[in-house]
């Protein structure tokens, strides 16, 4: 029998339902139709309560709701329907139970509860005169929100360009000249600035909640500036909503995430599911400690916590409790917020079993990496904790990427003109095949960075030697040591013009590096104007100038604002630059030129074991026009790199003479605005017969059109 039905009306029903899904939490204060259902999960507790009340700033709940533990336990789950309850209520939960330290036990009855599945909270910890921690309040929140046809924008990570960001840094300056300072909505108002840098997607640094005071209620000048001290996963940080209304920071970030959406740029979270802001056995109690301890952290055996966090405690990923909440958590920004990708920091201890031994396979992380749901998340790890785990190259599955730190070091070491460097940097330019191929992965999998938020900026990379942490008032002790940096010969500002010279062709040679290597680029905010942290390399307690984006600086550096804009557009347009298979050596297709090559500076071939060479010169072919897009190029690249402390001559390569090739210069780092890179191709003709003299510390890239 035929089936009587509309056909588009059916699709245009299943569009709008899948534009509608909203992924529900089985945890936490879900709405329903007579009131709110509020769930929490504790294997060990003897007794729970609800706390509700009516302001952020209530010291003490106006109303106590108790749970029956015969008619509101099922299982290990808490669950209590409360009639007449509408969004924006707010609330803690209160738990009875054993408090027994050495077996990993922490109840307190009189602690007031964050719901681990808390969609928001409000306010801050108040000051307390009777020892009772009171932190922030969680809030009831509907998830419905008007997406207006909003998608994931899905582009492929081999296509990506990452900037990394951090949410109230970005506007927070007066020089930003935004109606909202430092919020979500300020990042909304700069979204032409960034479609302008031609990048792909924002990495916005945590925005999972965290304290803006202490537990104590006291406010201090050392807070956490960047955010990598959880309080509520699933909750989006309240300091950086506009509208002081609890809850409000929801839809605010939801349109947040549909402007950005709308503009063509994908937004990836960072994301820190290794460690809380409970701390260890001498921290608060107000979270998964008075929840189930022993479930939430990793304890050793005498019930402390084991600290691979270097914060304190260790959330403990592969124990089931916490994995499912983990995996919820992914789920529900995913689909309730549509974000595209996550970038895991210190993601080596969720390779940790309950013992804290890494282990193959890890169920959290194979869980990711297989979920549908997740499928077309980009999921990103910092494949290293901070108790000397270091997976770089075999972090997860195929479809983990990875921060790329050998990329990191490897580029910064070749052009400060370090010995015995041009075999990995040619490694890492060719996408790092030595970390990635033999298990099956791509050179999209490395995300290479010369800076990020952890480090120097670009700037202060070629400006000081040594790291200047003093405003974070410990000591200098903190932040890394080893940065492979150089002030070339002034530590900090110069006026000297000789200097300014140097550091501004280092900025293009790294720019000219990250753009032109297989992989996927990202750079740390700021770095296409030259921001300064003044030599600190460790803000993350800086809400301060050392921290916010200077605006002042696109009119004072506006010509390397003007290399960068160019080569990221050029990079985007060349397939040659965005393989999603690692480079050979061989012909690209019959007839045509290996597809990589490599060559020292007289043209000839290069002597990989003299550790004294600071020169290179690679040769990539333009790719098959196959299924290429109309907007693709498609040259022929030349990159000459001298790393060296003295002018060099470099020679083209007899390969590069034939009369088929018709060299154009496209950048030139040692050349001044205008001339150091040319957006039409209008370079000089190269002259083949004669050497090309460069610069100490210098690079140029020639261009043939296929």
């Amino acid at each position: 029998m035929a089936l009587n039905f509309n056909k588009k009306q059916v699709l245009k029903q299943m569009k709008f339902s899948r534009l509608k899904f909203n992924y529900p939490l089985s945890y936490g204060a879900t709405i329903c139709e007579d009131g709110v259902l509020f769930s929490i999960v504790s294997r060990t507790a003897t007794g729970a309560r609800l706390l509700f009340y009516d302001s952020p700033q209530d010291k003490d709940p106006i109303e106590i709701i108790e749970f029956d533990s015969n008619q509101h336990r099922w299982g290990d789950v808490w669950s209590l329907l409360v009639p007449g309850i509408k969004p924006g209520q707010l609330y803690h939960f209160q738990l009875d139970g054993p408090y027994n330290p050495d077996q990993g036990y922490r109840f307190n009855s009189q602690a007031r509860l964050i719901d681990p599945y808390a969609k928001a909270l409000c306010g801050d910890f108040l000051t307390s005169t009777d020892g009772i921690i009171r932190p922030p309040k969680c809030v009831v929140i509907d998830d419905n929100f008007d997406w207006s046809g909003d998608q994931h924008v899905c582009r492929n990570l081999s296509e990506s360009i990452i900037y990394e960001l951090h949410v109230r840094g970005f506007t927070y300056s007066k020089s930003s000249n935004v109606l909202s300072p430092g919020t979500y909505s300020g990042l909304i108002e700069k979204i032409p600035y960034l479609q302008s840098l031609g990048i792909t997607a924002v990495e916005l640094m945590p925005v999972h909640e965290f304290p803006q005071n202490e537990p104590d209620g006291t406010f201090s000048s050392h807070q956490n500036y960047w955010g990598y001290d959880p309080l509520a996963f699933f909750a989006p940080h309240r300091g950086y909503a506009k509208s002081p209304v609890p809850g409000a920071q929801v839809n605010e970030f939801k349109e947040m995430v549909k402007a950005f959406h709308q503009a063509g740029i994908e937004v990836i979270l960072d994301v820190v599911f290794n460690h809380t802001n409970e701390g260890n056995e001498k921290g608060p109690t107000f979270s998964f400690k008075g929840i189930e301890n022993r479930c939430y952290y990793m304890l050793d055996e005498n019930g402390c916590y084991r600290n691979y966090s270097g914060c304190g405690n260790t959330v403990n990923g592969n124990h089931p409790l916490t994995r499912s909440l983990i995996f919820d958590c992914l789920r529900y920004w995913v689909c309730n917020y549509h974000i595209d990708g996550f970038r895991f920091d210190l993601a080596s201890i969720l390779s940790r079993d309950r013992n804290g031994n890494l282990v193959a396979n890890p169920p959290l992380l194979e869980t990711i990496s297989e979920d549908p749901m997740l499928a077309d998340t980009k999921i990103i790890a910092e494949a290293w904790d901070a108790a000397g785990a270091y997976q770089v190259g075999s972090f997860g599955s195929k479809r983990w990427a990875e921060w790329n730190g050998r990329y990191r070091d490897d580029v910064r070491r070749f052009w400060r003109g370090d010995p015995s460097t041009l075999g990995s940097l040619a490694t890492r330019m060719a996408g790092s095949s030595d970390l990635y191929q033999a298990n099956g992965r791509g050179p999209f999998c490395s995300i290479n960075f010369i800076t990020s938020h952890d480090g120097f900026t670009l700037n202060d990379l070629v400006s000081y030697n040594y790291k200047h942490n003093e405003e974070n008032g410990e000591g200098n002790r903190d932040g890394d040591n080893n940065n492979f940096s150089c002030n070339y010969g002034v530590e900090g500002p110069t006026s000297k013009a000789d200097i300014e010279a140097i550091r501004t062709r280092q900025i293009k040679n790294f720019l000219t590096t990250l753009f032109f290597s297989q992989g996927v680029p990202m750079i740390v905010a700021g770095d296409e104007v030259r921001r300064t942290q003044r030599g600190n390399n460790n803000a993350y307690c800086q809400n301060s100038p050392i921290s916010w984006f200077d605006w002042t600086l696109i009119a004072k550096n506006e010509d390397i604002l003007r290399f960068f804009r160019t080569v990221v557009e050029f990079r985007k347009k060349e397939p040659s630059l965005r393989q999603r298979t690692f480079l050979s050596g061989q012909p690209r297709f019959p007839g045509g030129l290996p597809d990589i090559s490599w060559f020292g500076r007289q043209g000839g071939n290069v002597d990989w074991g003299n550790p004294h060479l600071n020169s290179l010169v690679c040769l990539i072919a333009a790719v098959d026009k196959t299924d290429l897009t109309d907007e693709a190029s498609r040259f022929h690249l030349l990159l000459m790199m001298n790393s060296s402390w003295e002018p060099q001559d470099f020679y083209f390569p007899a390969i590069c003479q034939h009369p088929a090739f018709h060299w154009r210069l496209f950048i030139d780092s040692a050349a001044d605005s205008p001339n150091d890179i040319f957006p039409d191709f209008d370079g000089e003709k190269a002259v083949l017969e004669k050497p090309v003299p460069f610069l100490p510390l210098s690079c140029r890239v020639y261009v043939s059109k296929v």
